[in-house]
């Protein structure tokens, strides 16, 4: 798989650009804040839908503009696929795909998998759970694009029971129980636990196939270090089945996970009562990464904080095209920020991969392995540096199926 070309409008800082892009690696060098991040932003919406710098779409839009565009054209197999954005603040976006509308934008996922690191990723070991949570989330659509519809499932019952919950507990602090809420509640249990237990189970089976990749990755970027495990904390405490999650056990029953999750939720109930959220599930749940025999989020150093973070990007490029073929790697201003034996690790990797697009700030910073097609980003623009590279592609010129 890789990117032919990538269109954007009013996207961030950039009123518009244009890159024709090819196998092999691409660097986009310019100084900072001059857009370069911006554009593997857009490339990492459309495989995601999110952005790997903000929660919400509004600032992925240009200031004084209604809408960002952002298209590309995917290549994969030989089949060519061009996907349209359309993102709009404060209204649902919308989705093309060959120019044809698809019913909701994350109908799209799928056509375009990438796997992208950057400075950012150093939350994944020393921020709050809900950035590991977020991580194996989009791993997990990465992987099996259905998922996105089955955490928006899950979330959209957790709301509606957490205000039912609200509403049931004032009343039973003023000494006036409903009945009828609490008996609602039972049947938001039992929606809860359905789509929860989709989740939990795909959750703890990627952690059991990803956690080899991950410890081989870091081995390989730091062979000094201790070893380092990932492993899931469910918030199910000991009803978790054993052998569930851990490299090797036992396929992870949705079924069995249900039934354990209504239960739980019984058992939590008047707690949940008295504060007004639910206590059980995933919302809750952890990513445990272990370097040596201690948590990694508190213990680790800079140094082994930052090859934790690389060992679990690189362990997801592994699991992705070990399954279904390669995806994209975008590398955001990493190199800069790693040691000589790191460098050189994640260089060899990248140098293997089917497309690898990489930012730096200066030409210095990007290993020779890695010194294919070069844009230089600066002014407002993107200039191809290779004064013999043919025309770029327009928007006319893009082949569609």
């Amino acid at each position: 798989m890789y990117l032919r070309h990538l269109q954007v409008t009013d996207f961030r800082s950039w009123p518009q650009a244009d890159l024709a892009l090819a196998p092999g690696p691409t660097v986009l060098i310019g100084q900072n804040g001059r857009g370069k991040t911006n554009l593997l932003e857009a490339i990492g919406y459309v495989a995601t839908l999110g952005s790997h710098r903000v929660a919400t779409d509004a600032p992925l839009i240009r200031h004084g503009c209604e809408r960002a565009l952002v298209r590309v054209a995917v290549v994969n197999e030989d089949r060519e696929l061009t996907v349209e954005l359309e993102i709009t603040a404060g209204r649902a976006n919308r989705a093309r795909v060959n120019r044809g509308a698809v019913g909701r934008p994350r109908d799209v996922l799928g056509i375009l998998r990438t796997v992208l690191f950057s400075p950012e990723d150093l939350a994944l070991v020393r921020g709050d759970p809900g950035e590991r949570r977020r991580f194996l989330d989009e791993l997990l659509v990465l992987r099996a694009p259905r998922y996105a519809g089955v955490r928006a499932d899950y979330e959209k019952v957790l709301k509606q029971r957490n205000a039912l919950l609200k509403t049931a507990g004032k009343r039973r602090g003023q000494a006036k129980e409903d009945p009828y809420a609490l008996s609602t509640l039972e049947v938001w249990d039992n929606h809860l636990a359905a789509a929860g237990a989709q989740l939990l189970a795909a959750r703890l089976d990627l952690v059991a196939d990803l956690a080899p990749h991950a410890a081989a990755a870091y081995a390989g970027v730091a062979p000094d270090s201790r070893p380092v495990e990932i492993g899931y904390r469910s918030s199910l405490g000991a009803a978790l089945p054993a052998g569930y999650g851990v490299p090797g056990g036992e396929r992870a029953d949705v079924e069995t996970l249900a039934g354990v999750m209504v239960e739980a939720l019984a058992g939590t109930r008047q707690a949940e009562l008295e504060r007004g959220i639910s206590l059980v599930g995933p919302h809750r749940d952890e990513l445990e990464l272990i370097l040596g025999e201690a948590p990694a989020k508190g213990y680790a150093s800079h140094g082994e904080s930052w090859s934790f973070a690389l060992a679990l990007r690189l362990g997801s490029y592994e699991l992705l095209r070990g399954e279904a073929g390669e995806p994209v790697l975008l590398l955001d201003d990493v190199f800069a920020e790693l040691d000589r034996r790191r460098r050189a690790r994640l260089a060899e990797v990248a140098a293997s991969a089917e497309q690898v697009l990489v930012t730096a700030a200066v030409d210095e910073d990007v290993p020779q392995e890695l010194r294919g097609t070069r844009f230089t980003v600066g002014e407002g623009e993107v200039r191809n540096a290779d004064p013999t590279a043919p025309p770029e592609d327009t928007e006319g010129e893009v082949k569609r199926v």
